[in-house]
């Protein structure tokens, strides 16, 4: 597998691209609509050709280039078949995995940051690697006040899908604030201060409830672009780039 991370600096997100050293086809995880350049300048420089753009969620912090990929590309815009997308071409599920030549994105459902959440495991010889999306963070995690989040459906999905992986699982989280590239699950089960350390229920819902996080500066413009696959007008994509600074995930 041919695998980079990328970063996109204003709202800290990694983009993850895969590629299949058989086929040559390539997967874009959770793309941002400012680094399309970037993205595509990679994609050259390895001799890949994008098969598929993939999201996470309905992001509330950056627009996806996913819609921008296809058009410039002929990729296909694959989402969570559960958020019922009209711009998706294709619909992934726990049921109904996205697989690339040699490569096989197995989907799990994780809600609680969003209502329909997932995550991505990629599992390679002696390997698994997992794409937590916004739902685990290292040493933290999504927040839960908006885009249906809960606290309690959080700590379930994290407790029920990602802590009983095994332990040198890698972690690759869709944002990091500290310039952290990659964790795994028994450091995320040791450490985590939101979850880690055989926290209870209970203590991760007073965790979350006491953050008193501020409103997402680009959610009222990301979200509707968003649920349209990231195909905004040009005034939108120059606001979102004018906003200052990360929007705050937690």
């Amino acid at each position: 597998m041919i695998f980079r991370q990328l970063f996109e600096p204003q709202s800290w997100t990694y983009t993850y691209l895969f590629g299949c050293s058989d086929t040559r086809q390539a997967v874009l995880l959770d793309p941002v609509v400012e680094t399309v350049e970037r993205d595509l300048s990679a994609l050259q420089d390895l001799g890949l050709t994008l098969a598929f753009s993939l999201d996470t969620h309905i992001h509330a912090d950056h627009i996806t280039s996913a819609c921008r990929l296809r058009s410039l590309t002929g990729c296909k815009v694959a989402y969570p078949e559960m958020d019922g997308l009209p711009c998706a071409d294709i619909g992934v599920s726990e049921v109904n995995p996205l697989k690339v030549g040699s490569l096989a994105f197995q989907p799990l459902f994780t809600p609680g940051h969003t209502a329909t959440h997932h995550s991505y495991l990629v599992e390679l010889p002696g390997s698994l690697r997992l794409f937590t999306g916004d739902a685990l963070l290292i040493d933290g995690c999504g927040r839960t006040d908006f885009q249906d989040g809960d606290a309690a459906t959080l700590y379930r999905s994290i407790h029920e899908k990602f802590f009983t992986l095994p332990g040198d699982t890698l972690v690759f989280p869709a944002h990091d604030y500290h310039h952290r590239h990659v964790s795994t699950v028994d450091q995320e089960l040791e450490r985590n201060p939101r979850l880690g350390g055989g926290k209870t229920l209970e203590e991760f819902v007073a965790i979350m409830m006491e953050l008193n996080l501020p409103y997402p500066e680009k959610i009222d413009v990301a979200v509707p672009a968003n649920k349209s696959c990231g195909a905004c007008p040009e005034e939108t994509v120059k606001l979102i780039e004018d906003t200052p600074g990360p929007s705050v995930q937690g």
